[in-house]
């Protein structure tokens, strides 16, 4: 079972999905769950891949607000840091960080037995852990496939959050071991050749890219009343219209 959870302070802002239920960027987090469940119609999506091309993006607020409206629904979801470099969800989450996913590789525990509960329910957090010097050779581990599948027993599903993929290689091993990924763009910030290189990154191991998620779209323009909106770009085109509430 997952640990208690050792607060080291309040949840984060950022927790808007929990926080504010009925906003519109929650509306888009909810609209992300019902995507990532059509996409797994033939192929059941079980764990799956947030990353981004690029640092600064908003691959962690998503993974932390789209585990929420999954745990929403009833399902037990646990998100696991596999951002080693610059672990985010223990603050996110307001969780103590001194065991994580790197106690549970090392300690060849499951990461049922190390994550952390939340106080959304139905929602646990496996953080980081302790740093480690070789972070890209402890993700892309046998270790890390062989507990990433057997942690399927224990949740309906798990999101991962890692590093951005041009930075560095943790993100595109990692992609070899889950059922799909997310990309996360934001909108304005990254050329399209990067965002490119980055999809060929992950095709290149047979990674399965569910869609894109672009962050920071300025709707204002289009008579909608705020700034930041998501949306799933596998389902939600130009031609389809743009949703709002």
């Amino acid at each position: 079972m997952a640990e208690r959870a050792k607060t080291a302070a309040a949840p984060s802002a950022t927790l808007i999905a929990h926080a504010e239920p009925k906003s519109p960027a929650a509306e888009a987090y909810r609209s992300l769950r019902t995507s990532i469940q059509f996409a797994g119609l033939d192929h059941k999506c079980r764990t799956i891949l947030v990353t981004s091309s690029t640092p600064g993006e908003g691959k962690s607020t998503t993974v932390a607000n789209f585990g929420v409206v999954l745990a929403q629904t009833g399902s037990r979801v646990c998100l696991i840091d596999s951002d080693l470099r610059r672990p985010t969800l223990h603050r996110v989450f307001g969780l103590g960080n001194n065991r994580g996913l790197t106690s549970a590789l090392l300690e060849a525990l499951p990461f049922a037995e190390v994550a952390q509960t939340t106080s959304v329910p139905g929602l646990s957090v496996l953080t980081s852990g302790p740093v480690p010097p070789n972070p890209a050779e402890l993700v892309g581990s046998n270790r890390m496939r062989e507990s990433l599948e057997a942690a399927v027993d224990q949740y309906d599903m798990i999101l991962l959050d890692s590093p951005p993929l041009v930075s560095v290689s943790d993100a595109v091993a990692l992609s070899a071991f889950t059922d799909g990924v997310v990309l996360v763009v934001q909108t304005g910030k990254v050329p399209h050749e990067v965002i490119r290189r980055a999809a060929s990154q992950l095709h290149a191991v047979k990674g399965r890219i569910l869609g894109v998620v672009m962050n920071a779209v300025n709707l204002k323009r289009d008579g909608y009343y705020y700034d930041y909106y998501r949306y799933y770009h596998s389902y939600y085109t130009p031609s389809e219209g743009k949703k709002g509430r």
